[in-house]
């Protein structure tokens, strides 16, 4: 009888798709098992590659847009899912203002705005949609969601009641809020967080302590964003009646999660098990032989909530064998083996350097599932 894989890798960061890196699985099975039946699942955790996971497993459809890009007076084509007949948007940050749309020397988050992701909202609510998943990863912002807020009708006002500029630089002058013309659209819809960032907005576990270096902060830098997030929570706690930035999530990108909270009543939820959910993965890996997953590094933060651990805990569920494959495997592995994972395999030769690694990962990974898939033949034909 046909042996059943379930492919559920997240994206190898720079290298391969998720959607890439099911194929290559797929060539390195087939190549072994030609009669085997693999069963694609892209998967992703709010970042990189969730519209396109969510669009492939649900038969969803691209809705290309324009919007503001992640520094003012830029623009971006990008565009969003449609999923659920239409009823649900799936929106990822990253695609009008994230990281990889500035090359290194441009990106500076005093400048840097949301206000792009909050178009692209405008977007979906135009299109009549219920709900909308919001994925956080990648972002090149450091502003608290203040421009999304912007684009979808706040005015933030200095003391001279002037409406202030875009960025995280801008956000200690606020001094008044006036939401009146927030679109009265988003009380009717219901608006999900997907990301796997738990530190809250502010301090030095906060947004900018943690990620504003790699967005372009020096330390002076740092040290004012902070200042100027925790000036701003002050602001639309004291108007919004609720206190917020202590919540996991809120220094999601940038800030964005404390934004979205605060302006539509977003709910965050773990990236990785979203997608999970929303595809049904369960039911397919209930089914299977084996689940293949994987994505660029396993180490001893995948337990985290990182997308291979998300997939095994489902497959634990089942007493399903999940063999994973990662271009780098670290340190402290083995409480892994405790949390569903049955092999983990380094696709890449000990001697490689990164450039070279990220040039052969597709067909490195290959070559690891083939050879893994012919220890799976050798171990079937023994009990045959």
């Amino acid at each position: 009888m046909a042996l059943t894989f379930v492919l559920a890798p997240d994206s190898f960061k720079e290298s391969m798709s998720a959607l890439q890196a099911c194929e290559a699985m797929a060539r390195g099975i087939q190549a072994v098992f030609p009669d085997a039946q693999c069963i694609h699942f892209p998967m992703a955790d709010g970042g990189e590659g969730t519209v396109d996971a969510l669009i492939a497993a649900l038969n969803g459809q691209k809705i290309e847009c324009e919007v503001m890009g992640p520094v003012p007076n830029s623009k971006v084509q990008t565009y969003f899912g449609l999923i659920d007949d239409g009823q649900t948007a799936v929106i990822e940050m990253a695609k009008a203002n994230g990281i990889e749309l500035l090359e290194p020397s441009k990106r500076n988050p005093l400048l840097t705005s949301t206000f792009g992701t909050g178009e692209m909202i405008l977007r979906a609510l135009d299109l009549s949609v219920s709900k909308i998943i919001l994925g956080l990863g990648g972002s090149v912002t450091n502003d608290a969601g203040a421009g999304m807020a912007q684009a979808l009708g706040a005015r933030l006002l200095d003391a001279q009641g002037n409406s202030v500029a875009f960025g995280g630089g801008v956000l200690g002058r606020v001094r008044q809020i006036d939401l009146s013309d927030l679109d009265v659209r988003l009380q009717n819809v219901e608006i999900i967080i997907a990301s796997d960032v738990t530190n809250p907005l502010c301090g030095e576990t906060g947004a900018s302590y943690v990620f504003g270096p790699q967005k372009g902060a020096t330390h002076e830098m740092v040290q004012q964003l902070d200042a100027n997030l925790s000036h701003f929570a002050d602001m639309v706690e004291s108007h919004v009646n609720r206190q917020l930035r202590d919540v996991a999530g809120s220094g999601a990108a940038g800030g964005l999660g404390f934004g979205l909270m605060a302006f539509t009543n977003a709910k965050i939820q773990s990236g990785a098990t979203l997608v999970i959910e929303q595809t049904h993965l369960a039911d397919k890996i209930a089914e299977a032989d084996y689940v293949f997953t994987g994505e660029g590094s396993i180490d001893f933060q995948t337990k985290f909530g990182k997308t291979p651990w998300a997939v095994a805990q489902v497959a634990k569920q089942f007493g399903k064998p999940v063999i994973a494959f990662a271009g780098k495997v670290g340190d402290d592995i083995q409480p892994l083996f405790e949390e569903g994972f049955t092999e983990i395999i380094g696709i890449n030769p000990p001697d490689y350097d990164l450039e070279t690694a990220l040039k052969n990962a597709e067909r490195n990974l290959t070559q690891k599932v083939q050879g893994m898939s012919k220890s799976l033949s050798y171990f079937k034909d023994s009990l045959s």
